[in-house]
């Protein structure tokens, strides 16, 4: 079944630049624009990696997509985001180094492209005419424990307060949060489908719990965004979570389970939106969204009630992947994979 939402037309006139649009989520957006966009103005994918750029030309040819573009650079460059930015309406910025045990052994090329990155392209927009920004963030930017998740978060708090400092333009800087994408790379479910084909699978710990997102539903999620979004907003999405022990089940029920221990700054359970958070953090019905918290900020909550149909949540409201109340069973994780992975997969 496509699930992928076809973005409102006020998207499909604008010209958009993605970051880090050669990954996973990059590819499916790309996608999901051009197949419902065919009077997209300009499709900018901006990326460091000549190859993939190279790979994704050959995917989408020019002389069927004329809109789309392809731009070689590096967040950490300012003066090449500036440039790649002429022109443009909208931004989704989705560039990020991601692995965790990469992030704890190298932390500071992940502070240079996850902060110092997300800090060059909000300069970049202020000095250009771009009028909307969604960046995307992770579960792990909540209450982080691992260098990854804390320079997500860095980056989410730069992406709020952008809205401060652009004066009366019409700029808005949103981010969206959500869990484990199902089928990303690295990810536990291909993870464990390679491994079955040995006989065995490596569970780090049978109680570990995970929000799941598939990748059309996050890029839905930004579209979303792009359409609604009024600025200073952290939108955090419904979504189920997954026990580690029912996934292993789903994909290998005949293997051997062996319990080798969780990974160094790896979480049991996952939080989106901490008893901290709760104050400022409004239900929008499939979405939370949080706000800001600060003295002097550009959206308070008393405001964003005033301007859109909301409910402010319980002062102790915490949103965890092990006390989330909908949860996939081991049926509901085969269909899931079958759906977004892999249509004929068996468990082994």
């Amino acid at each position: 079944m496509d699930m992928r939402v076809k973005p409102h037309t006020d998207i499909c006139d604008q010209s958009i630049l993605i970051t880090g649009g050669t990954g996973s989520f990059g590819r499916a957006f790309v996608r999901n624009v051009l197949d419902n966009c065919p009077r997209i103005k300009r499709l900018v994918v901006f990326s460091r990696d000549e190859l993939k750029q190279y790979e994704m030309a050959q995917e989408f040819p020019e002389e069927k997509y004329p809109a789309l573009r392809f731009f070689l650079g590096d967040v950490r460059d300012q003066n090449r985001l500036r440039r790649a930015l002429q022109g443009i309406d909208t931004v989704v910025h989705a560039a990020a180094l991601k692995q965790v045990p990469a992030a704890e052994y190298n932390p500071f090329e992940f502070i240079q492209t996850n902060i110092m990155g997300a800090q060059n392209l909000i300069e970049a927009c202020l000095d250009t005419e771009v009028k909307r920004v969604v960046a995307l963030s992770t579960d792990k930017a909540a209450a982080p424990i691992n260098l990854y998740g804390a320079t997500k978060l860095c980056s989410d708090k730069l992406f709020i307060a952008a809205n401060n400092f652009r004066g009366a333009r019409d700029l808005r800087f949103s981010v969206v949060r959500y869990g484990n994408v199902m089928g990303s790379r690295g990810s536990v479910i291909p993870f464990f489908m390679n491994q079955a084909k040995t006989g065995r699978l490596s569970i780090t710990d049978p109680g570990m719990t995970r929000f799941n997102i598939s990748l059309d539903e996050g890029v839905e999620m930004v579209c979303w965004a792009l359409q609604h979004a009024l600025g200073s907003e952290i939108f955090v999405p419904k979504i189920p979570s997954y026990r580690i022990s029912d996934v292993a089940e789903a994909i290998g029920p005949s293997c051997t389970h062996e319990v080798v221990g969780s990974r160094p700054g790896e979480k049991i359970h996952e939080e989106m939106i901490t008893p901290s958070d709760s104050p400022h953090t409004v239900d929008l019905g499939d979405y939370y969204a949080i706000l800001p918290a600060g003295q002097g900020s550009s959206m308070s909550v008393a405001r964003y009630l005033g301007m859109r149909q909301a409910q402010q949540l319980d002062a102790d409201f915490s949103y965890n992947s092990g006390t989330n109340p909908d949860f996939l069973t081991v049926p509901q994780i085969r269909h899931l994979i079958r759906a977004h992975i892999q249509p004929e997969f068996e468990p082994v």
